[in-house]
């Protein structure tokens, strides 16, 4: 009994698991709204009702998609920093590891476009700030208590800092030109020095 429960867990693990993976290639590819529920079943090779045990709606399965999405962003960010022993370039490298993550065209749709849009601002930005903005707030506290940036609200920094990094994701989503990246990359490096106590 216990050996054919656990198959069976082990079972609907791998059909969440190959829902959320189509989901997330259709949903990158098409984005949100040009995909159905019908293609999403079709690509996972299961039933409407498979999905339905999982997820109570296409807006659901969407929040699992950029809470995996986001995940790995932080993981990225996360990785790239802990590569540093100075606490300030793990924030400088950090920062950049989230934009250079951002630009990649399914992050882009997935965590920038659709996710405002299909969950709204309220809740994309409470995902958000449970993962890289919570990150991004005790790295400045850290900073600041070290006396490398002068002790001031971590709060509006962390947004201040937070929403320019988003908008120039954004931003570098719609760019054509090739040099735009390295441009934004500089730019946020001399913002970011900017921050540091003189």
């Amino acid at each position: 009994m216990t050996g054919a429960a656990g198959g069976r867990a082990q079972q609907r693990e791998q059909t969440r698991r190959t829902l959320v993976r189509e989901s997330r290639r259709l949903f990158a590819t098409l984005g949100y709204g040009e995909v159905g529920l019908s293609e999403i079943v079709a690509a996972a090779g299961v039933t409407k009702g498979a999905l339905y045990h999982h997820f109570t709606s296409k807006t659901d399965l969407f929040r699992a998609v950029l809470t995996e999405v986001q995940e790995e962003v932080g993981e990225t960010v996360a990785a790239t920093a802990g590569t540093h022993a100075d606490p300030w370039t793990q924030l400088t490298a950090g920062c950049q590891a989230f934009l250079t993550a951002c630009t990649a065209p399914d992050i882009q749709r997935i965590m920038l476009v659709d996710g405002p849009a299909v969950l709204g601002w309220t809740e994309w930005r409470a995902l958000d700030a449970a993962g890289s903005a919570r990150h991004l707030s005790e790295a400045l506290t850290a900073l600041i208590d070290a006396g490398t940036i002068p002790a001031q609200p971590v709060a509006p920094l962390t947004h201040l800092l937070s929403g320019a990094m988003n908008e120039a994701a954004l931003w570098l989503a719609r760019s054509t030109n090739p040099t735009d990246l390295p441009d934004t990359r500089a730019a946020l490096s001399r913002m970011l020095e900017a921050l540091k106590t003189k």
